[in-house]
């Protein structure tokens, strides 16, 4: 993993993560599989230019999924929950959602 940018994949955008944003300064990323924390840790902190204070990781199993007869299973994902550190923040949005 020469990139950082290899190992970010995307952030997570739902209900939840925006919750936890708001109210714990938290960004939910989907991370590559062979990473780690030390290097989450630098891939944030060199790509959005924060601070870091903790990054916590799981990996989400995939589950099966049925549409009429048929049935799949949905991916497996790594993610990574990044704390940042007060006074900070991450714009996911870019400028468009600005008021």
């Amino acid at each position: 993993m020469n990139n950082y940018k290899d190992i970010i994949i995307r952030p997570i955008i739902t209900e939840k993560t925006m919750r936890y944003m708001d109210e714990n300064n938290v960004v939910t990323f989907e991370v590559k599989k062979g990473a780690n924390k030390i290097l989450i840790r630098q891939a944030v902190e060199n790509i959005f230019h924060v601070d870091v204070e903790k990054v916590n990781v799981v990996n989400v199993c995939p589950k099966k999924k049925r549409v009429g007869r048929y049935v799949g299973m949905t991916k497996a994902v790594r993610k990574a929950y990044v704390k940042i550190k007060a006074g900070q923040d991450i714009d996911l949005f870019g400028e468009a959602e600005a008021k």
